[in-house]
């Protein structure tokens, strides 16, 4: 029998599910054509409290006049905080600014999970999002549309460390870069919060939660 707290086993047939639907359509995001973990940051930083449509431009005009950690660390904070103006919640701008300084006084980025949690404002999500995204580290990103889609699929109310034990569990080694984005997908476009398209489902077989 399993510990009590031991992480959900899903199948392989589940991840073989997830990627044959997520890869072919996979949204074209700038980001995503990145592998440099300070464009990556910005985009994640941007991403927590703004939709995506409004991210894609702010990402690109910040990035034009920041291009690098260094470029932002020598900045004054009062010009990082008017390119950020529109977005909101200003202390993520701040919290960048600050890690650009430990960034570029480090000479890179960290590669571990610790290390970038050591960075100004850097949470669980984000550190294993660089991992994955910048990196291409084993890593399992949880954001709120991936725990969605595997509190349905357990049929469980999740506190944030059993769903992140389950999606380490479930994380494809060497693949964590287009698993993660795959199952982002799933829970923006199909595993919805409100009207969830579970016909649409890849692994609706699987899903204890769905709406028949």
């Amino acid at each position: 029998m399993s510990a009590p707290n031991a992480p959900q086993a899903l199948p392989e047939s589940f991840t073989a599910g997830v990627l044959a639907w997520g890869i072919p359509r996979m949204r074209d995001l700038p980001w995503r054509r990145s592998r440099d973990p300070w464009e990556i940051l910005v985009s994640e930083v941007m991403l927590q409290q703004t939709q995506v449509a409004r991210v894609i431009p702010r990402w690109t005009a910040f990035l034009e006049r920041f291009p690098t950690p260094s470029v932002c660390a020598a900045a004054p904070l009062g010009d990082v905080l008017r390119e950020w103006q529109g977005l909101g919640y200003p202390r993520r701008a701040r919290n960048l600014h600050e890690t650009a300084g430990v960034v570029a006084a480090n000479g890179g980025f960290p590669r571990d999970l610790d290390g970038l949690l050591a960075l100004p404002g850097v949470g669980p999500y984000t550190a294993r999002a660089v991992m994955a995204f910048a990196f291409e580290l084993d890593a399992a990103a949880v954001d709120t549309n991936i725990a969605r889609v595997y509190a349905r699929v357990v049929g469980e109310r999740l506190t944030p460390r059993r769903v992140q034990a389950i999606a380490d569990a479930a994380c494809p080694l060497g693949d964590s870069w287009v698993w993660n984005q795959c199952l982002m997908d799933l829970g923006a476009d199909v595993c919805r919060a409100r009207s969830p398209r579970c016909e649409e489902c890849p692994v609706r077989r699987w899903c204890a939660w769905r709406g028949d």
